[in-house]
């Protein structure tokens, strides 16, 4: 199913906030299915597209995860510190060339075959950010470091190696709340990959 461009003119747009990344505000005219034009206004947080990552290994069913704090969540009441799926900014690299690099930064394994599953915007009506979710199969020998994150970009990260069926668990009890994970994750258990 094909669907056209929006129809829209930007009456104005001005930078509220430039300090880690970019939040705008927009004033614009939008073209409503009935051909209306409508006067909107949105605010819209521009911090450059990501990627992230689920490594598996399939002889032992496990997967490996983080857990570092996100004071965001923090701020809406949650402990701060979250599961996750290894990920990060693309800072203009490619998306397969700086996930792997960003495995390696996290969790200390280096994977050479990574697999694209899918892309996603996360939180559309707010953030410009796309998502594009990859998987690779991980084993004892490609354990190059420890892991743990760039201190100096503040990271200070935990490296899980959890059995799938605990990782599926979490979801269920909420212990697992992040987003791009449980994606990931689901997307192994119904493709039937471990």
């Amino acid at each position: 199913m094909q669907h056209k461009r929006a129809e829209i003119r930007i009456v104005d747009n001005r930078t509220l906030s430039d300090d880690w990344y970019s939040l705008k505000k927009y004033t614009f005219d939008l073209q409503r299915s009935n051909g209306d034009w409508q006067r909107q206004s949105r605010e819209v947080y521009d911090r450059g597209n990501g990627a992230t990552i689920l490594l598996y290994n399939r002889d032992k069913k496990t997967v490996i995860l983080t857990r570092q704090f996100r004071f965001p969540v923090f701020m809406n009441g949650h402990d701060g510190y979250l599961i996750e799926t290894a990920a990060g900014l693309l800072d203009n690299m490619a998306p397969e060339k700086r996930i792997k690099a960003e495995a390696e930064e996290e969790t200390g394994f280096r994977v050479s075959s990574v697999q694209k599953v899918f892309e996603a915007y996360m939180s559309p009506g707010s953030v410009t950010e796309k998502l594009y979710f990859y998987i690779a199969e991980y084993d004892a020998g490609d354990k190059a470091g420890s892991g743990g994150g760039i201190e100096a970009e503040g990271e200070d990260i935990e490296v899980l190696e959890w059995p799938l069926d605990a990782a599926l668990a979490a979801i269920e009890s909420g212990l697992i709340v992040d987003g791009k994970t449980i994606m990931l994750l689901y997307h192994v258990a119904l493709k039937g990959i471990l």
